[in-house]
């Protein structure tokens, strides 16, 4: 009996120990995903949540411009715009330089303003913060682009100092170009021979005035592109054409030179027989004989 007791004690505790094994398994898996530590939230952004990209567009107060640099910028911007518009129609035929020069001294007149460091209210100059605040320096870059737009068109020899006006020879010769132009649409209709004779005074004084013009270094391209499609006009459209005046020193030098071999191989022939001529002199061989024998006797 002892031994069946013992055995039936072994078994009750094998039982009882199996049972609370199992039950810790089932409870442990039960319990991990509770235990397990969750995931840190991002303290930048949170999705959803209102004015996070404020948060990320704000600077502090020091990096931010003043309000009269703000308007100095405003101002440049609206310069800007007003000269880039006045450009684009003017680009043909060309009148960038007598269309446009006051809003370009307009633009100047406020960059220099920002570029020299004026001073404003409180002591503030807006150089830095607007030209040189950063790597791309986009203030700079759309100046720096007009203005060399402006001295490629060599605007400055037609406009007067401060922008005011035109200078008199470009309206001189804008003068000029227009009585051009009426004359040839005069005589356009008709024969084109009869528009030849009669605007060729008015074209002549056109094409003396542009080479005056050029050797005083007066001219832009304003002038430039309206000469051009004049003289096309005239020798193209119109076959018209003037005689030059140096044709005929051209025509003297190339003559000279034509002539110049002849000149030459005649010279040299008349040149030659004259030496001919004075190899033979018997008569003067004879006395000079005689006359050496005549001193050798007294001799």
């Amino acid at each position: 009996m002892s031994l069946y007791r013992s055995c039936s004690f072994c078994v009750l505790l094998l039982t009882h120990v199996l049972s609370l094994v199992s039950g810790d398994t089932v409870n442990l898996t039960a319990v991990e995903p509770a235990d397990r530590p969750a995931l840190p939230s991002s303290p930048v952004f949170k999705p959803g949540s209102p004015g996070s990209l404020g948060l990320l567009a704000s600077f502090p107060e020091d990096l931010e411009i003043s309000s009269y640099c703000s308007e100095m910028l405003l101002l440049f911007g609206r310069r800007y715009d007003t000269y880039v518009n006045c450009l684009v129609p003017a680009s043909r035929p060309v009148r960038v330089c007598q269309n446009c020069f006051s809003s370009y001294g307009s633009l100047r007149e406020i960059y220099n303003n920002i570029s020299s460091d004026q001073v404003g209210p409180g002591n503030e100059s807006c150089g830095d913060s607007l030209l040189r605040s950063d790597r791309l320096m986009l203030v700079y870059q759309l100046y720096s682009n007009l203005k060399d737009l402006w001295g490629a068109s060599s605007c400055e020899r037609c406009i007067t100092k401060g922008f005011q006006s035109l200078t008199n020879d470009t309206l001189y010769f804008m003068e000029t170009l227009n009585q051009t132009n009426t004359c040839f649409q005069k005589y356009q209709q008709g024969n084109h021979t009869e528009l030849c004779i009669n605007c060729k005074s008015t074209y002549v004084d056109m094409n003396e005035l542009y080479s005056r013009m050029e050797k005083n270094l007066t001219l832009c391209i304003d002038i430039e592109d309206a000469m051009n499609g004049t003289r096309k006009l005239w020798s193209k459209n119109f076959n018209c054409s003037l005689p030059r005046e140096e044709t005929v020193p051209v025509i003297a030098v190339s003559c000279f030179m034509l002539f110049l071999p002849i000149i030459f191989y005649l010279s040299s022939f008349l040149h030659s027989e004259q030496k001919k001529r004075k190899l033979i002199h018997p008569k003067r061989a004879k006395s000079y004989t005689s006359l050496m024998n005549i001193q050798d006797k007294r001799s």
